[in-house]
């Protein structure tokens, strides 16, 4: 991988995903699912929710059944 980043460091990163998950597992690569449902029901008044939003995201679709 040291070699791999000096010569093509655009291709560290999925080399350190195939490392991780050939020697402890893909747990460690797939993010969790994601359920805005258990989220809202943690929120409150003094707790909001902080999303962080990709290019292109539509957020609207998820949250006009809690409004």
């Amino acid at each position: 991988m040291l070699v791999l980043r000096c010569i093509r460091p655009d291709l560290i990163v999925p080399a350190i995903a195939n490392f991780v998950t050939d020697k402890i597992g893909d747990y460690f690569i797939t993010p969790p699912p994601f359920e805005l449902s258990i989220v809202f029901k943690d929120s409150g008044p003094t707790i909001p929710l902080i999303f962080v939003l990709s290019p292109g995201a539509d957020p609207l679709n998820s949250l006009d059944k809690y409004a």
